[in-house]
């Protein structure tokens, strides 16, 4: 007997108007603003959410990054963080019922020196003492973890060793995005498209709604996750963020057999390298020096982490470059994010991941939820609050995990 396949609907979510008032608005329709609106929906029972996007769903970084996914950071709070989102990663296939290709191939992050390895070894340490997993293997548990990378010690930068993640990976980013987004519209949420957000309704230091291109929307609460926007949008309601922007961009090779199994980063040569499921290489560096809110970046770092790469892999000496992107990373002086409440009551910021932020998206989306419908911080969040500018309680991620990435 034949079986009838069910009929694919037109949509995978509504494209609503916008209505006049909600009780909470989202700015910004990436990985942290779905996954904020999922969480207040489905674990706060608010409902009557607007994600309010100026492009397109995903848009922005959440397709312009490399999908690398782990929790191997230094401190404490990172760690926890991190930790936090990674758990909520290895249920998420399940809880939105949907196969975003997550791979939990691990990560290694090189080590080329001395101080890399002391480096390293705290590091490994640290993560064991937080619960993550985390081990220091030598050159050849390297070779036999990741046999296509150089080992040899007859090169400018040999491998000295490297700290190893097993439960990291990679996942399909835009396909995380319409997940989330799917589920968001069956919890009742409105996502609006093409509706950029403006400025800020005010009674006195209270913000009581939006001002967008399609009109006023007041809301009770309102909550940011603009990523690279976000000192605009500060600068909007009053107030200044700790925060700059930068191009951070990408590549992508032909596509090639499966030759690489897992993930490598080194910060001495600066590149990170993946293989993704249909077969492109996916290749990664650092942010460009200067701000931008441009989506591209300099030829420079694109022939630089390409020289990178040949150095580790010279199997991919013959590749051919496919095509190139950038995001917007907002930064702050301590390479960790802001999340809480914003100077103005009503208004919660979710800022200044660099480029950490993918990674992060269930965490962040889990605790920014809380936040917004607690009205204070989450214990995860209270260490990423804007006073720790003044009180001088930074946490200093630049560059501890190996790649700040």
């Amino acid at each position: 007997m034949a079986h009838t396949l069910p009929e694919h609907p037109a949509k995978l979510w509504r494209n609503p108007e916008p209505k006049r008032s909600y009780d909470v608005v989202i700015i910004g329709g990436g990985g942290h603003g779905l996954a904020t609106a999922y969480y207040l929906a489905s674990e706060h029972g608010i409902r009557n959410i607007a994600v309010l996007e100026k492009g397109w769903l995903a848009g922005g970084n959440m397709a312009r990054n490399t999908t690398i996914i782990r929790s191997n950071y230094l401190w404490d709070e990172s760690a926890a963080i991190y930790e936090h989102a990674l758990k909520l990663w290895e249920g998420w296939p399940d809880e939105l019922d949907y196969d975003f290709l997550f791979s939990q191939r691990g990560v290694l992050n090189l080590a080329h020196s001395l101080q890399d390895v002391r480096d390293s070894v705290r590091r490994v340490s640290a993560n064991k003492l937080n619960g993550v997993d985390a081990e220091w293997v030598d050159p050849d548990e390297v070779a036999k973890i990741c046999p296509i990378l150089n080992t040899s010690s007859d090169t400018r930068y040999p491998v000295l060793g490297a700290t190893w993640q097993p439960r990291a990976g990679i996942a399909k980013h835009d396909h995380v995005a319409w997940a989330l987004a799917r589920r968001c519209d069956q919890l009742g949420v409105d996502l609006v498209q093409n509706c950029e957000v403006t400025g800020f309704l005010k009674d006195g230091d209270r913000v009581v709604g939006v001002q967008t291109e399609r009109g006023p929307i007041r809301a009770g609460r309102v909550g940011m996750a603009a990523a690279g926007y976000s000192s605009v949008l500060a600068e909007a309601a009053g107030f200044r963020l700790p925060v700059q922007s930068h191009p951070l961009q990408a590549l992508v090779s032909e596509l090639l057999e499966p030759v690489h199994p897992t993930v490598v980063m080194s910060n001495h040569v600066h590149v990170y390298v993946s293989q993704a499921h249909k077969g492109e290489l996916v290749l990664g560096a650092g942010i460009d020096a200067y701000n931008s809110y441009t989506q591209r970046g300099s030829v420079q770092t694109i022939e630089h982490q390409m020289a990178a790469a040949i150095e580790l892999f010279p199997i991919f000496a013959g590749a051919h470059v496919l095509r190139t992107w950038g995001g917007i990373v907002d930064v702050c002086p301590d390479a960790s994010p802001i999340i809480g409440p914003s100077p103005l009551e009503g208004l919660f910021v979710n800022c200044g991941w660099g480029t950490g932020g993918f990674k992060a998206t269930p965490g962040v989306g889990s605790v920014f939820a809380h936040t917004i419908a607690m009205g204070k911080a989450h214990p995860l969040a209270e260490p990423y609050g804007l006073e720790r500018f003044t009180t001088g309680a930074l946490i200093d991620e630049h560059g501890a995990a190996g790649v700040a990435h």
